[in-house]
């Protein structure tokens, strides 16, 4: 099975999301580092959609560039996390049975 994680490496939370992918039989890992290649407006609506979140519910709100986006819709915010990729929640990992947002990162070992 393939798994793809966009991960920081300076998230505790990322790099434990990692391990536990790498600790899983049988998967190769994909690692994108989300900082130095964001994922295209279109990908991450799209991974939004697979894992039943909205792209509010994915914003790393206790960022400076959070702030302005508090009343703003969907659309606004995903403009804003392409233009500033450290606004998005991470890791988020995507396998062929769907898209979690490892946090806690537990939650990956559903679509293992």
């Amino acid at each position: 099975m393939k798994a793809t994680i966009w991960h920081n490496p300076r998230c505790s939370k990322s790099r434990e999301t990692l391990a536990i992918l790498q600790a899983t039989p049988d998967v190769e890992i994909e690692v994108v580092d989300y900082l130095k290649t964001p994922p295209s407006r279109e990908q991450l609506a799209a991974l939004y959609a697979r894992a039943g979140l909205t792209p509010r519910e994915a914003l790393r709100r206790g960022e400076e560039g959070a702030r302005p986006l508090k009343d703003a819709g969907d659309d606004a915010i995903l403009d804003a996390m392409i233009a500033d990729p450290i606004l998005i929640e991470r890791p988020l990992v995507e396998t062929e049975k769907g898209v979690r947002l490892g946090r806690p990162p537990e939650r990956v070992k559903e679509i293992l």
